[in-house]
């Protein structure tokens, strides 16, 4: 078994761990020298922004460039998952140099804030007015990581990546059943009915939208001519700035965010890290994204799927459980907190932690890796049990040149902080914080502070073959559920033998804490949750997860596109010209 080997010692990660710009392990600098045969292909959480994403590679552009103006269109068409008011995680594959690059636009805390945030009297804010407040809106980071990202890797014109978005926009979109379902599900909850601009748009004459109605949205016209004419300064300065500080410091709740916050927001360059897993190399984001938690899980999976007491489901149960115990005490923002990332992927560990999984019954807690490993002391945070909600989108590219994009990107819960700016929503991120701060206890790695960005489960994930070529590029929406779903179709096509469609649609299985939660309303989930029930496990049954795979599995006879569905994307593929 090839496990990711790890030195205790900063440098020697750095071989194993791709930075920014660097050659994925196993890569040559002659992998990307031949012709691309396959061509291009792009799967995204809906018809129009695959189309949008389609012209720009017509027109020879870079997977990022797709990327872009695909989410551009998504926060039209998709407002209750991403858009320009929220932030997300941008994974870059370059073939002709054979590097790999992790672009973080995760929102940021504004400067006026404390760790108790929502906190009062001692106890935690309930969520939905914590979700709903001024102080869950977080520093937009999606616009300046279009930016960076367009800097470095784009072909096309700034301001071309615009015009499917403004046209769509100016003419009007069919209103789809998903978005008109949860804007009737959710009203007695949001405040998009009240909330001033989003009332009108979402729920004109009282009642809202339909399936089917042609919308158009004005506002978000005239913010993305400013973007695309003065670029991401347009967005984090003067009017819209000026708009985003009134919309979040309004009642309820408000928030603490300045002008000056938003000028100071950059998006940031981080590694990526990568882990063998059978024949292949899984590559993902480091934090503050769970990147890291598809390589111990599949790791963690081999070791409990090689003994004699475990079955492939049981491995694939408890690989989860005690992953996420790890994810949940140290993922956080690692400019402000150590996060072990090496240590936990160390071979040693790893070894370690599958030699002693927890029964069925019992509650699955951290391990410590200092201790297994020795070294220095290790951290000493808090337990930390945050819930992400479920409003994410996520969208997987390769271009006609082989490049590759992952890219998943959110406002946090369905249509963020329901605050309407310009033609967008503002995220209600900060909520991905640690809520719950215990008096007298060490506080958690991801508890608020000043500037730091939260934590994410946002995983954004390509495969590789040993020779070093693409073999994968997947993601999903789904806030603390990202990683299972994600880490099912990488186990479920590599080590199960699925094809990528039949991962896809596989009973989505999650398993974090002392729960496991099985999909039962899909095929082979009953017996899935009959099955772990009897073998002891605490089983949840779900209905319908919320995961939205988009993934794109290369072959040997070409490229093979899912888009999951549980949700309403599609894929379009374009052969090579």
């Amino acid at each position: 078994m090839d496990h990711l080997q790890t030195s205790r010692t900063f440098a020697f990660l750095i071989s194993l761990v791709l930075m920014a710009n660097c050659s994925s392990p196993g890569a040559t600098k002659q992998s990307g020298s031949e012709p691309w045969g396959p061509g291009g292909m792009v799967v995204t959480a809906n018809h129009y922004a695959t189309d949008a994403a389609r012209l720009m590679l017509e027109k020879g552009g870079h997977a990022v460039d797709a990327a872009i103006a695909a989410h551009l269109v998504l926060g039209l068409v998709e407002p209750q998952s991403s858009g320009i008011g929220g932030g997300g995680f941008m994974l870059v594959y370059e073939r002709a140099e054979s590097t790999m690059t992790f672009h973080d636009g995760r929102e940021v805390a504004p400067q006026a804030v404390s760790a108790d945030i929502f906190m009062e009297n001692g106890e935690v804010m309930p969520f939905v007015r914590a979700w709903q407040s001024g102080k869950a809106v977080g520093v937009p980071g999606a616009v300046a990581l279009y930016e960076q990202a367009h800097k470095q890797h784009g072909k096309l014109n700034w301001a071309t990546l615009f015009e499917p978005a403004i046209n769509l926009a100016s003419r009007g979109f069919i209103v789809s059943p998903r978005l008109a379902s949860l804007l009737e599900l959710l009203q007695p909850v949001s405040r998009l009915d009240d909330n001033p601009g989003a009332k009108e748009y979402f729920y004109p004459n009282g009642s809202a939208l339909q399936a089917g109605f042609t919308r158009t949205n004005p506002e978000y016209v005239g913010t993305l001519q400013r973007l695309a004419n003065e670029g991401a300064d347009a967005f984090y300065t003067g009017s819209i700035a000026k708009s985003i500080v009134a919309a979040v410091r309004a009642n309820p709740d408000p928030g603490t965010i300045t002008k000056s916050d938003l000028a100071r927001y950059s998006a940031l360059t981080r590694p990526v890290v990568c882990g063998s897993f059978a024949a292949y190399r899984i590559c993902g984001a480091t934090p503050p994204s769970s990147g890291a938690l598809q390589i111990m899980i599949a790791q963690l999976y081999e070791r409990l799927a090689a003994t004699d007491q475990r079955d492939s489901l049981q491995a694939f149960v408890d690989a989860q459980r005690l992953a996420y115990a790890d994810r949940d005490f140290y993922f956080a923002d690692p400019d402000y907190v150590h996060v072990p990332v090496e240590e936990l992927l160390d071979r040693q560990y790893l070894d370690h932690r599958a030699a002693h999984r927890f029964e069925p019954a019992a509650m699955p807690v951290h391990g410590d890796p200092v201790k297994v490993l020795g070294g220095l002391k290790g951290p000493s945070h808090g337990v930390d049990t945050t819930e992400e909600a479920a409003g994410t989108t996520h969208l997987s590219i390769v271009d006609i040149e082989g490049n590759a994009v992952s890219m998943t990107v959110t406002v946090e819960a369905a249509f963020g902080s329901s605050r309407w700016v310009h033609g967008f929503l503002l995220n209600n991120e900060m909520t991905d914080f640690a809520r719950e701060i215990k008096a007298g206890e060490a506080l958690p790695a991801n508890a608020v502070a000043p500037r730091k960005r939260p934590r994410s489960s946002m995983s954004p994930t390509m495969v590789f073959d040993r020779q070093g070529q693409l073999v994968l590029v997947t993601g999903s929406p789904g806030g603390n559920s990202i990683p299972a779903y994600v880490a099912k179709t990488i186990v479920g096509i590599l080590a199960w033998g699925l094809d990528a469609q039949r991962a896809a649609d596989y009973p989505n299985i999650i398993a974090r804490g002392p729960r496991v939660r099985v999909e039962t309303g899909v095929a082979g989930g009953a017996e899935i949750a009959a099955q772990l029930r009897n073998t002891g496990y605490d089983v949840q049954e779900s209905r319908e997860e919320q995961s939205g795979i988009h993934l794109i599995y290369v072959t040997s006879e070409g490229l093979y596109g899912v888009a999951d569905k549980r949700r309403e994307g599609t894929v379009i593929a374009l052969p090579r010209p």
